[in-house]
């Protein structure tokens, strides 16, 4: 009994000395993550958790007949000018420029006017820019050195020797301080010579090659849904001027080209 006893004594003494209470339960995992451990990189690059300022473009590019380019004339008519700041309006329209300013639902109207002249649709190329940044939309590739002749904000005749490269239009589009759901659009021909060098200094100094042809330029304020129709004033039968270079294309039958800018979205 005595025994017994002792052995009893023993057993509550080591309970006291290990603790005799149950192990505590372990929390869900999920009760120790916090919200900002889920963040996607963009949150970390974003901290206030805010969207990011974008604008996308979509462009959209025709062909048509050149004998018809009349009909285009007709078409841009029908839309607006007045939207629309130019560099220099008589400069734009001596390099055979043409522009004009719609919103969507006018587009169906003149859309009619020109697959009537023969107008095919060709490709679609969407623009996702950052407030802010720009982005070049090639025209065409010039294989070899040439020089292209352009009017000046002079409205004189001059001549820029460029190549090889490429003839793009160089996009940029920045949101205004304070107005939701609109920004402002500039566009500009540019020349751009070969890049992508893996030397930093060697990509500046290509850069620094480029050829800007501001006298062509344009700008508005675009809101979703708004758009630019952009071709030639007249149809050129040459490969050496601007004009020529952005809307004439030789081929088996001399045809135009034209170009759609269309803001399809802003996120402020």
């Amino acid at each position: 009994m005595i025994r017994f006893f002792k052995i009893t004594v023993l057993i509550c003494t080591a309970a006291l000395l290990t603790g005799c209470k149950a192990p505590e339960k372990e929390k869900p995992i999920w009760e120790n993550v916090k919200l900002s451990d889920l963040a996607t990189s963009s949150d970390v690059n974003n901290p206030e958790g805010r969207p990011l300022k974008t604008i996308n473009l979509d462009i959209h590019i025709f062909e048509m007949p050149a004998e018809d380019t009349n009909v285009f004339n007709y078409a841009q008519r029908m839309l607006y000018t007045k939207p629309l700041q130019f560099n220099d309006y008589e400069a734009f329209k001596a390099n055979s420029f043409s522009a004009s300013f719609g919103q969507i639902q006018m587009w169906n109207t003149v859309a009619n006017v020109l697959r009537g002249a023969g107008s095919k649709h060709i490709e679609t190329v969407s623009l996702l820019l950052l407030d802010g940044e720009t982005s070049n939309f090639t025209i065409t590739r010039l294989n070899q050195e040439q020089t292209i002749f352009y009017i000046s904000t002079t409205g004189s005749m001059e001549g820029a020797t460029v190549g090889p490269g490429k003839l793009a239009l160089r996009i940029k589009a920045e949101k205004i301080p304070g107005s939701r759901g609109v920004c402002n659009v500039s566009a500009m021909p540019v020349f751009m010579p070969p890049t992508h060098s893996p030397i930093p200094q060697l990509d500046e100094r290509a850069k620094s090659n480029e050829f800007l042809f501001t006298s062509a330029g344009f700008g508005l304020k675009m809101s979703p849904g708004d758009f630019v129709l952009l071709g030639p004033e007249k149809y050129i039968d040459n490969q050496i001027t601007l004009g020529s270079l952005f809307f004439s294309m030789p081929k088996p039958k001399p045809t135009i080209r034209m170009f759609l800018l269309i803001c399809t979205r802003i996120i402020d």
